[in-house]
């Protein structure tokens, strides 16, 4: 069953009167980051500073045993995004050449966990995301190679939260199709999924072919060498929420819906 509506403590996140400030994010990143990390989140970033804060404090408020450390890669902001990173007490290092693959292939360079989840800077993460997605990927009888996830909307355009409830699961419907007929590698989406780091590096990292995206072609690339299965999380505490804004970048919902049919069917 999906969200019908944003739960409280998401909008409290995004619109509460007591947003998170860095200090408070420093400290809780304080327990995460144990020592050697086990898992590293990778985040690219560019002109974040509105909403970097309360992800990082998202991802700081999970709950797990294991060693996390957060490297955000500073894409060439040009507003206070690095400051406020560094603020949180988290490791910020600059990609100057601009683009999602260049950022996500130095992220994964300089990160040192075991695990790789790919987030991104306008998404809210529940509590128990991390373990959600480590878990497949730790045990072995799985034979898992990427682990990724569902995610939920919070409007910022026009369109109201219960028009994306149902969209949701169309959309879902449209994942289910490309599973049966084209590639669950196309589901697999950057800001919410996972490998294991070494086996990232051996395919070459998220380099992808012209007309491929980087995230659904690292997932191809893994499964392919032999790596194992692909691995969709379903359960509803390790639902992400994230942002409409690229769908309002496509010229809204109905415009986006037209895009993703053609995509889908190949038109």
């Amino acid at each position: 069953m999906r969200p019908l509506q944003i739960p409280a403590y998401i909008v409290n996140y995004i619109t509460g009167t007591t947003q998170p400030q860095p200090e408070q994010v420093k400290e809780a990143y304080n327990q995460l980051y144990k020592g050697t990390p086990e898992v590293s989140i990778v985040m690219p970033a560019y002109n974040e500073e509105s909403t970097i804060v309360p992800t990082l404090a998202s991802l700081c408020s999970n709950i797990t045993g294991r060693s996390v450390e957060i490297v955000v890669v500073n894409n060439n902001s040009k507003d206070n995004t690095e400051a406020l990173v560094k603020a949180c007490g988290v490791k910020c290092i600059l990609e100057t050449t601009q683009g999602i693959t260049p950022a996500r292939n130095t992220g994964l360079a300089q990160a040192t966990g075991k695990y790789i989840l790919n987030a991104d800077a306008d998404t809210i993460y529940p509590k128990d995301w991390i373990e959600e997605m480590i878990k497949p990927l730790a045990d072995e009888s799985k034979k898992v190679a990427i682990t990724y996830g569902r995610f939920a909307f919070v409007p910022v355009g026009s369109t109201g939260r219960f028009t994306y409830f149902f969209y949701e699961y169309v959309a879902d419907l449209t994942r289910f199709y490309n599973k049966l007929f084209k590639s669950e590698a196309v589901n697999v989406y950057g800001f919410n999924s996972g490998f294991r780091r070494e086996q990232g590096l051996q395919v070459d990292g998220f380099n992808h072919p012209p007309g491929t995206n980087e995230d659904g072609y690292l997932a191809l690339k893994l499964k392919g060498k032999g790596f194992g299965k692909l691995y969709r999380v379903t359960r509803p505490n390790a639902i992400v929420w994230t942002t409409d804004r690229r769908i309002q970048i496509d010229g809204g919902l109905w415009k986006g819906i037209i895009k993703r049919i053609k995509r889908l069917f190949n038109i």
